[in-house]
C-alpha cells in the first residue's frame, strides 16, 4: 500500500501512459506475503501512537521488488544533471531525518504527470511534470520533504495495518448479517454501505491526515537543510494552478490544495515566519 504515500493530491491511477500506475504499485505490493504483528508504538519522529499490523521490515522487501519493476516499466529521464538535481536536494533532506536504514535511492521518470512517490526504505520517484512545476530547490525540497515525512511517520505500515484492521471489522459485521433473518439483498445492501462508510469515513480521512502529517515533517526537514520553508505555499499555489478538475475533498486520498495551504500557513507562523 505504500505507493499511495506520494505528493499526488488527486490521484487517478488510470491516467499513467508510460508503465506501472500507482495502483498497480500498491497492488504489487500487497500481493506480497505478510506476517501480521499486533500491538501499538509511539512514532519518534511525530510522538504520536500508531497501530501497527505490519512490519517495516517486510515492506522494504516487498518495495525493493516493485521498485525495480517500476524502473523497467516506467521510462526515466536521460538528462543526468536532472537526476543529479533530486539527489542533491534529496540527500540534504534525508541528513537532517535521522531515519536509520534507509538506503535513499532517486529517479526522476520521464512523464508529463505532477507527481512523486516514495517506498519504504528510500526509494523515491520523481515524475518530470513536477520539475517541470517547480520553479526552485526550495519548491523540490518541500516535495522531498513531503516524501521523506511519510517514511519517518512510518505511514506505509500504519496504513497497510488500518487497511487490515477495516478489512477484519467487516469481515466480522458480514459474518453477524448472515445470522439475521434479513433477506439477501437486504444483507448486500447494507453490507455495501458499510463498505463505503469504512472507504469514505476511515481509510480516506486517515490517508488525509497522514498526508497533511508529511507535509508539516517536510517543513521541518526543509528548515534544517537549509531550504525556505514559505516555498511551500507556493508551490500549492502552482499546484491549484495546475489542477483545476479535482475532485470534492471528502472523497479524495489527499487534502485539497486549499486545506494544504491553510494548514501549512498555521505551521509556519508557529515556526516564527511571517506569511
Amino acid at each position: 500500500m505504500t505507493c499511495s504515500c506520494g505528493l499526488n493530491h488527486h490521484e487517478k491511477p488510470e491516467d499513467s501512459r508510460n508503465g506501472l500506475s500507482r495502483r498497480e504499485m500498491v497492488m504489487g505490493l500487497a500481493t506480497g506475503s505478510l506476517v501480521l504483528v499486533s500491538g501499538c508504538a509511539t512514532n519518534a519522529e511525530t510522538g504520536r501512537s500508531q497501530l501497527m499490523l505490519v512490519d517495516d521490515a517486510q515492506l522494504v522487501q516487498l518495495s525493493a521488488s516493485a521498485w525495480i519493476d517500476v524502473k523497467q516499466k516506467t521510462p526515466v529521464v536521460k538528462d543526468q544533471k536532472m537526476i543529479n538535481r533530486v539527489t542533491k536536494v534529496g540527500q540534504k533532506i534525508a541528513a537532517v531525518s535521522n531515519i536509520q536504514n534507509a538506503q535513499w535511492e532517486y529517479q526522476v521518470f520521464d512523464d508529463k504527470t505532477i507527481n512523486a512517490f516514495v517506498l519504504p526504505g528510500g526509494k523515491v520517484g520523481v515524475y518530470k511534470g513536477l520539475l517541470d512545476l517547480v520553479e526552485n530547490d526550495d519548491q523540490l525540497a518541500c516535495v522531498l520533504g513531503h516524501e521523506t515525512g511519510h517514511v519517518s511517520g512510518r505511514h506505509a505500515a500504519e496504513r497497510m495495518s488500518q487497511t487490515v484492521a477495516a478489512q477484519i471489522g467487516m469481515g466480522v459485521a458480514q459474518i453477524g448479517l448472515g445470522q439475521t433473518k434479513l433477506s439477501t439483498g437486504a444483507q448486500q445492501d447494507i453490507a455495501q454501505a458499510l463498505g463505503l462508510g469504512v472507504q469514505y469515513g476511515v481509510l480516506m480521512p486517515f490517508s488525509r491526515s497522514q498526508e497533511s502529517e508529511a507535509d508539516i515533517i517536510g517543513l521541518r526537514y526543509m528548515k534544517n537543510a537549509g531550504y525556505d520553508p514559505r516555498q511551500s505555499i507556493r508551490l500549492w499555489q502552482r499546484m491549484a494552478e495546475a489542477n483545476k478538475n479535482k475532485p470534492p475533498e471528502f472523497l479524495s486520498t489527499h487534502p485539497s490544495e486549499e486545506t494544504r495551504i491553510a494548514r501549512l500557513t498555521e505551521e509556519l507562523r508557529k515556526m516564527g515566519y511571517t506569511v
